[in-house]
């Protein structure tokens, strides 16, 4: 039996989102833009497209858990878990843990770790170890442990399968982080709608992963967020919201919508950065 439910340590407090007040603009978090950007930028896993890879699984009563911080200035980074007593050092250097013949049900894990002010965070050390499909260790050798490095976007993808159940434990994979030259930090991650969430007293619904199924296997997603300071340089201002898209090709007389007016294009031509409507009459005119 594994005594990890002995003595866990007390996940750090993190601060729930404050709700905008009635009537302010809807501000679109940091994290979410910054996201969107290292995503246009790099080849990302489908998994990590579209939505934060925060875990947003809803408990049975219907009301959201609290979650892993969004990465907003002044929030705790992600809580700390007990290490367990089967860590081992010196794992190989790997982001598939698979192996010829292995059973399971496949997993792949997608994310990017963040510093204190959303920033990503380039090589980072993550180093995760878990059970096999049936619920046990390798305590003799590597098999299913690996460590890897974030890349230049901060971003990590972990191959590996479901980990199996055992007694006292819902389905968990460990992992620790180390950004050069800060203290690591251990903790664990989760599945989400698993029955024995609710009975596993460790387990910590702010670090419930994103699970979806996908192609016979099952994808999830997870941001890590680190206590590492950093300058969070200007202010990050969403585009003004409408139908102008760049890269698009318009003819004349197609109409579009631009930071709330609406606009009549004058002549063919395919949208470029700096040719919104307001700065091109030649192509647009107000509708």
């Amino acid at each position: 039996m594994d005594n990890e439910t002995n003595s866990p340590n007390p996940p750090d407090s993190a601060q729930s989102p404050q709700p905008a007040e009635p009537g302010s603009p809807r501000l679109i978090p940091r994290k979410t833009v910054l996201r969107a950007a290292l995503a246009a930028t790099a080849a990302v896993p489908l998994a990590l497209v579209g939505a934060p890879a925060l875990a947003r699984s809803l408990a049975a009563s219907g009301k959201a858990p609290e979650l892993t911080p969004p990465c907003d200035d002044g929030d705790d980074p992600t809580p700390e878990q007990i290490e367990g007593p089967y860590f081992k050092p010196n794992s190989p250097q790997r982001s598939s843990l698979l192996e010829p013949g292995m059973p399971g049900t496949p997993l792949t894990v997608t994310g990017y770790v963040f510093g204190r002010a959303c920033l990503p965070i380039s090589g980072v050390l993550l180093d995760f170890w878990q059970a096999d499909t049936n619920g046990a260790y390798d305590n003799t050798g590597f098999r299913l442990r690996g460590h890897q490095f974030t890349n230049a976007q901060g971003a990590f993808t972990l191959t590996t399968i479901v980990p199996g159940l055992y007694p006292g434990r819902t389905r968990h994979l460990h992992v620790k982080l180390q950004a050069p030259g800060r203290p690591v930090l251990t903790t664990q991650l989760y599945f989400p709608n698993e029955p024995r969430n609710a009975t596993d007293s460790i387990f910590d619904p702010r670090l419930l992963m994103t699970v979806r199924d996908a192609g016979g296997g099952r994808e999830a997603s997870f941001d890590f967020v680190l206590d590492v300071p950093q300058d969070p340089g200007p202010p990050t201002t969403p585009p003004p919201s409408g139908t102008w898209a760049v890269g698009t090709a318009y003819r004349a007389g197609d109409k579009v919508t631009y930071a709330g007016r609406s606009y009549t294009c004058q002549q063919p031509h395919t949208a470029q950065p700096g040719w919104e409507p307001p700065n091109v009459p030649a192509l647009w005119q107000p509708a």
